[in-house]
């Protein structure tokens, strides 16, 4: 029976590429494709694929969040990964959330196939280079659980973007949604996509919050 695939990427011709990898593969059958996080999770929970191909920046619900969501359900789904970001603290912070893959996205269309096979048999698979830098952070003696606390801990300011620091910038201004808009030169949905994405990568809930973790860790001048 073929590995049932679903890719979710908000970029279409990425999807399209993974598409044309994956259909040479005999045992392996892209059942769907999508580019917003929340249709990921829709069609992940109706299509209940074998494996879903998760892009970390999405429209909507981000990678993470509809990781997170499907670990909350009883989907058997595995995921995988497959993103730009080569830091650590996404790595840890997926697979803490449900994930048994991570892949960068100029991977090697081989190593993406072995990726699919080796998740899809209930194992886990990181890409090398990651995974010696990640697992070479941690003792043999060392509970896992902690040392990614301490690593999210240490690393959180940097998981912010450069427009993500941007509007963090205004916030310390005192601008409104509608002030960061016509400064950054970008809509007002786009200023509140921003301001979810931090508020979740810093752990905070509101403005006030983002503007004290600034301070307190000297993220950026203020003056």
């Amino acid at each position: 029976m073929a590995i049932r695939v679903l890719i979710a990427d908000d970029h279409a011709i990425l999807r399209q590429g993974i598409k044309r990898v994956l259909n040479f593969e005999s045992d392996i059958e892209v059942v769907g494709e999508t580019g917003e996080g929340q249709e990921t999770l829709a069609k992940t929970l109706m299509l209940q694929p074998d494996i879903l191909l998760l892009d970390l920046n999405m429209p909507g619900l981000t990678g993470m969040e509809v990781a997170r969501q499907l670990q909350s359900t009883k989907c058997s789904t595995k995921i995988i990964a497959l993103t730009i970001h080569d830091n650590d603290t996404y790595v840890i912070e997926m697979l803490k959330n449900g994930a048994s893959g991570y892949l960068l996205k100029d991977v090697n269309p081989e190593v993406l196939v072995k990726a699919i096979h080796v998740v899809n048999d209930g194992g886990a698979y990181i890409y090398p280079e990651l995974e010696e830098r990640i697992f070479g952070k941690l003792r043999a003696d060392e509970d896992i659980t902690e040392k990614a606390k301490e690593i999210w801990e240490a690393e959180k300011a940097e998981r912010l973007t450069d427009r993500e620091m941007e509007v963090l910038a205004c916030i310390a201004k005192g601008f409104n949604n509608q002030e960061i808009a016509k400064t950054l030169f970008v809509s007002e949905k786009t200023v509140k996509n921003h301001l979810t994405n931090i508020f979740r990568k810093l752990g905070v809930s509101d403005r006030t919050q983002a503007l004290i973790y600034v301070l307190k860790h000297n993220i950026m001048r203020l003056d």
